[in-house]
Formats: C-alpha cells, structure tokens, sequence
C-alpha cells in the first residue's frame, strides 16, 4: 500500500499580514506536493484560506455585511470557490486532479457517517486524486465546529491510517519552554516521558487561526497515540515538506505509537458525541487504563449509568470522581445497562475491541 500523508496548511501560511491569500507561498507548496506524488505518495490537503479568498472578492463588490456569522459564511462560500480554482490552475501543469471536500464535525459523529466519508476519500487517493478538505464554515456554527483545521486533518489522519500527519504554521518548531524566553530551544524529537505541555506553552489563538499552540500540541500527540507520525514545522521554510519526508532534523516530530484498529480510531473522534456515561469503580478504572492489560467494560464494575442511548450508541466511562477515561461503543442499552449494575455473569458492556482510553 502507497504511503500515505495528510497536509494541513494552515492560514498562518497561507495569508498575508493584512489576511489576504498568498498565492506565491501556495504554489511553491504546491511544487512541492506534486513532488510527493511523483515519489509515490498519497497525499491529502487540509487547507485554510477560504475566508481569507472571499474576503477580497466581497472587498471588490462593496458589499457591507455587519453581522460576523453571516459575514464569514458569504466569506466561505465565495472563498472556497476562488481557492478552488487557484488549487485546480496550479496543479494542472502537474497534471494531478484534485477534489474538493467539505466536512462538519457531525460528519464524524456516527458510524455511518464516518464509514461514508472514508469510503470518499479513500476512493480518490486510490485514484490519483488529491482530496483538498476544509471544514464547511458556510453551515457550522460554533458548538459544531472543529477546534481548528488541526483537529481536522487529525481526525482524517485517524480515518484513513495515514503515515504521516504535518501540521505546517509559522512556527519553526515546538520550543522547551515559552517563546518569548532567550533560552528557549526547538524540540527535535517530543517525548512524554520529558516535556509537559503546561510548563511550555500558553493558552491563546493566533490572530487569523481559531487554534495555537496548546491545542496544537494535544491534537498531534494524540495522532501519534493513534498511529500516524505527526511534524509540527514552518510552512514557509523552502522545500519544507521534501525535508519531513526524508526525515530531516526539521521542526517537532511526534513519534507514531503501534498502531490502533479503525474502530478505535473513530471513537477517538467521536469520545464528544457521546449519548450518555457510565461511572466506574476505582478497580475497573485502574483496570481500563493498565495498558499491560486488554480489559473489556463488565457490569460489575460500573456504579451508575446515566444519559439515554441505545445498542451501539458511543458512551463515555468516567471514574466516580467525574474524569473521563475514555469511551466506547455500547452492547446494550441504557435500561438494560442499569438492571446490571453491579453484576457478575453478563456480558461486557464494552468489549475491549469497542473501547478507547485516554491519555
């Protein structure tokens, strides 16, 4: 199978000062993605930009838009359109066709939905057509939307068992402590075991980006828990991606962990959408999160069960002081679940298989 590589652009790089799209930043990432496909990549785009693309088409019309919601889906919408057309005009002299693809969180929620878009995506890699995914910002509205295009090109990361995740801003790398210190250095290699995301970075967005840095970090180790190898790097650096791929000491690398079954890859996308939670006992969460183990969810160990879901719905386990540890998909449903608290000789509720802990 053909190495696979999900590349989220994100609108740091892709926008000038003033938010306005570069166009000679994005051919030159263009160059050099066309490059990958010549070596026998399969690659995917997560890209930002279209409200940046809108925003000097509605500039040129005179429109006046007051509200910022409506403001910004007129931005998308006619955005998209434009970004479309410059990522279609400079890969034709590459002759690569390319796809537009536009999600919503919800699209990520149920199994169906997932399997369906998976199906999509893997359809056009398998064809030679590089998918271009941006979140469909013209229908979401707050609650539905992604943290960022990180989380995005993570959860597509998930979906499709990619290779390698970069995840390309202005940044260089991530630094041992915070930016503004003198003495801080470029991470080269990110080990949990080493650096704690508290001690390094502060919470906060970048002016045209929803995510920063702290979001940034959690979404990429998360990935490489599920399998995929994550760079965290500038996007702006020359032959930035030729760099990743040949495994150059460039940017923060995140180390891919072995790799985890498609069904836990999905619930590690749909842990937000669960239809209720059960409460576990202090000796079945210790049991759940020993990773020397593989522990399935037994009635015996759950104390209460609370919310309204069904057979195959997705529910969160916590422990009884509120914590989430994880979530899976649930055998039985909640009428059921709760006539077994407690009990021995029953089925699991969670079988491991359907099980996902946290970190």
């Amino acid at each position: 199978m053909a190495q696979r590589i999900i590349i989220k652009i994100g609108s740091q790089v892709l926008c000038t000062e003033d938010g306005q799209l570069n166009e000679a930043v994005l051919s030159g990432l263009v160059d050099q993605v066309s490059a990958l496909v010549s070596g026998g990549w399969q690659v995917l785009l997560v890209s930002s930009g279209a409200v940046a693309a809108g925003s000097g088409l509605i500039e040129k019309t005179g429109s006046q838009i007051n509200d910022p919601v409506t403001r910004r889906q007129v931005l998308a919408a006619t955005g998209q359109v434009r970004l479309m057309e410059i990522y279609q005009s400079l890969f034709r002299p590459h002759a690569i066709p390319v796809a537009q693809v536009l999600t919503c969180k919800t699209d990520f929620q149920t199994r169906n939905h997932y399997l369906n878009m998976r199906s999509c995506i893997e359809a056009l890699l398998g064809n030679g057509i590089i998918p271009i995914v941006n979140e469909n910002d013209v229908v979401t509205v707050t609650e539905l939307m992604f943290t960022d295009n990180d989380e995005l090109a993570a959860l597509l990361a998930a979906m499709v068992n990619a290779n390698l995740l970069c995840l390309l801003s202005n940044v260089a790398a991530v630094y041992d402590r915070l930016p503004d210190s003198q003495q801080a250095e470029p991470i080269p290699v990110w080990d949990d075991q080493h650096h704690q995301i508290e001690e390094i970075v502060e919470h906060g967005t970048s002016v045209l980006g929803r995510g920063g840095m702290h979001s940034k970090l959690a979404i990429a180790r998360k990935c490489a828990r599920l399998g995929t190898e994550v760079v965290i790097a500038n996007g702006a650096e020359a032959d930035i991606l030729e760099k990743i791929v040949a495994g150059d000491a460039v940017g923060t690398r995140f180390p891919a962990q072995p790799g985890t079954s498609p069904a836990k890859r999905w619930l590690a996308s749909a842990d937000s959408y669960a239809r209720g939670y059960v409460v576990v006992n202090p000796g079945a969460a210790a049991a759940l999160l020993d990773s020397s183990r593989l522990t399935s969810l037994l009635p015996v160990g759950i104390v209460k069960a609370k919310g309204k879901f069904k057979r195959g719905d997705v529910i969160q386990i916590r422990d009884m002081e509120g914590n989430t540890l994880g979530c899976g998909r649930a055998r039985f449903d909640q009428k059921q679940v709760r006539s077994m608290l407690g009990q021995q000789g029953h089925k699991p509720v969670i079988h491991y298989d359907y099980l996902y802990t946290m970190d």
